[in-house]
């Protein structure tokens, strides 16, 4: 399996079986058995709507932003601080976990909750895995980024050090 330059080598196929995953959970739960989508009973659909909808905004615009920034099959050149970067170390990864998370609150699943809970859990084990291997490749540079930037929320308030040069 051929790796893509700072990415998880089994990263596309893992994201892939768990959208089917979370689909098919979330599909049969929310529409067919209902076995926990009791939440529904006590939240009204145009409030779970309306977040739903919050969430998918906030999705849309992080993916949006985060492929402006890493899209296009160019390799950047250091460590990347526009966009949506300059506050949050995977944007694209966040807004795939809103686009779950809207879905699952849309129609109150429970299971499909514990399945978000798995797709965060993979996620934030190949960010870290990536991370790894962005550290390596830019050093103090990436350290200095990753010490000022959230991982999964945004830091606003904190300074970046400079970076020391040898």
């Amino acid at each position: 399996m051929q790796e893509r330059s700072g990415e998880h080598p089994r990263g596309d196929a893992g994201q892939l079986a768990l959208l089917v995953i979370f689909l098919a959970v979330w599909a049969v739960d929310s529409f067919a058995l209902r076995f926990s989508t009791v939440l529904a009973l006590y939240a009204p659909l145009a409030v779970r709507l309306g977040a739903a909808a919050l969430l998918l905004i906030g999705a849309v615009l992080l993916v949006r932003s985060g492929h402006a920034a890493v899209g296009h099959g160019r390799e950047p050149a250091g460590v990347i601080r526009t966009g949506t970067f300059r506050f949050l170390r995977h944007p694209l990864y966040l807004g795939c976990i809103l686009f779950y998370l809207a879905l699952a609150v849309a129609t109150a699943s429970l299971l499909s909750l514990l399945v978000v809970a798995v797709i965060y859990r993979f996620y934030d084990f190949i960010a870290g895995y990536e991370e790894r291997l962005l550290e390596k490749r830019f050093g103090e540079e990436y350290r200095a980024y990753r010490a000022v930037t959230g991982k999964w929320l945004p830091c606003f308030g904190r300074r970046e050090r400079p970076v020391r040069t040898r």
